[in-house]
């Protein structure tokens, strides 16, 4: 989460909007096709899967097929390196811990079992 955090501030997003992802239903720093996507992301990323054809359909409405893989891609990628840094405990370096700190920590973020070792 760290890690993508501070990607997400690099590439140019508002870090209010960063912050404000949690509340993305109802922030209105999000628009329709975010929080379609952002809803999508969590159903996809639930166990068991939770996307409905409904959802897959309102996904239709505003992305191209192409860019629905895309969003589904990384949804899976982030699934699996989540579950395999969980599992070894991987070190986060500095910067994602300081990212995380400073932006998500609010929302119950911590750096946990992740803590680099010195």
């Amino acid at each position: 989460m760290a890690h993508t955090a501070g990607a997400a501030l690099r590439l140019g997003i508002d870090e209010k909007k960063l912050e404000s992802v949690w509340e993305f239903r109802t922030s209105p720093l999000f628009d329709e096709k975010e929080r379609t996507a952002l809803e999508f992301a969590i159903a996809a990323a639930a166990q068991p899967n939770d996307v409905t054809d409904e959802l897959f359909g309102k996904m239709k409405q505003y992305w191209t097929e192409s860019q629905i893989v895309e969003i589904t891609g990384v949804v899976a990628l982030f699934g699996f390196l989540n579950r395999w840094n969980d599992t070894m405990a991987t070190p986060l370096e500095e910067e994602p811990i300081e990212v995380g700190a400073k932006h998500l920590a609010r929302t119950g973020w911590s750096v946990g079992k992740h803590r680099r070792s010195t």
